[in-house]
């Protein structure tokens, strides 16, 4: 059985919000899905995607994974999930934009800061996976600006980004001008989100709606 808060959550949502909007989800239900963009964030309990960015039903395609991690392209890998959605977002939904999302206090990212410390075990199904951080390029400046742990958690996002654009598809629909690749980094504590200019290779506050 599952837990009782599961259970409640499912009945409110049938009531507030599938019952009022059951006409969107019908037409979601016949029509398939056009989203807006893919979102690669991480697995984190804290990090709500949908909440994020006030998204509804139908507008965002979410991939989470340990530390939103994009592995390079590899043909011939046997499993690759989040290679496989990201091929399925961008050839057959052909979202117009992939967003890599990471977070404050990612344990991801912390336990890759163990690893380089000489605590952490590589052997494990985790330890291998962060090994898709290996070389990440961290800024002195960032460790200035924002700490150690949030310059790392900036470097994976760049790094996800470069892996991105290893996939020959991708790299094709981004110089058609057909995909916009972006980076984002979600504070939990202050709501505040950070986005990469790539123009500067710099990480600013997303700039408020007038």
């Amino acid at each position: 059985m599952l837990p009782k808060p599961l259970i409640d959550g499912y009945w409110r949502f049938r009531k507030d919000s599938h019952g009022p909007d059951k006409g969107r989800y019908r037409q979601l239900a016949t029509l398939g899905q056009s989203p807006t963009g893919m979102v690669i964030a991480c697995c984190d309990s804290r990090v709500d995607v949908s909440a994020i960015f006030d998204a509804g039903p139908g507008v965002l395609f979410i991939m989470r994974n340990v530390a939103n991690l994009v592995p390079p392209f590899e043909p011939e890998g046997k499993f690759h999930g989040t290679s496989a959605a990201v091929e399925y977002a961008a050839l057959v939904l052909n979202v117009p934009n992939i967003i890599v999302l990471g977070h404050s206090h990612c344990g991801g990212i912390a336990a890759y800061r163990e690893k380089l410390a000489g605590k952490a075990d590589e052997t494990s199904f985790i330890g291998r996976w962060l090994t898709l951080l290996d070389g990440i390029n961290v800024k002195a400046n960032e460790v200035d600006a924002f700490g150690p742990e949030v310059a790392s958690e900036l470097a994976g996002i760049r790094q996800s980004l470069a892996n991105l654009r290893t996939f020959d598809a991708l790299k094709k629909r981004e110089a058609e001008g057909l995909l916009t690749l972006h980076g984002l980094h979600f504070d939990i504590g202050s709501g505040t989100v950070l986005a990469l200019d790539e123009k500067t290779d710099s990480f600013a506050p997303l700039p408020e709606d007038d």
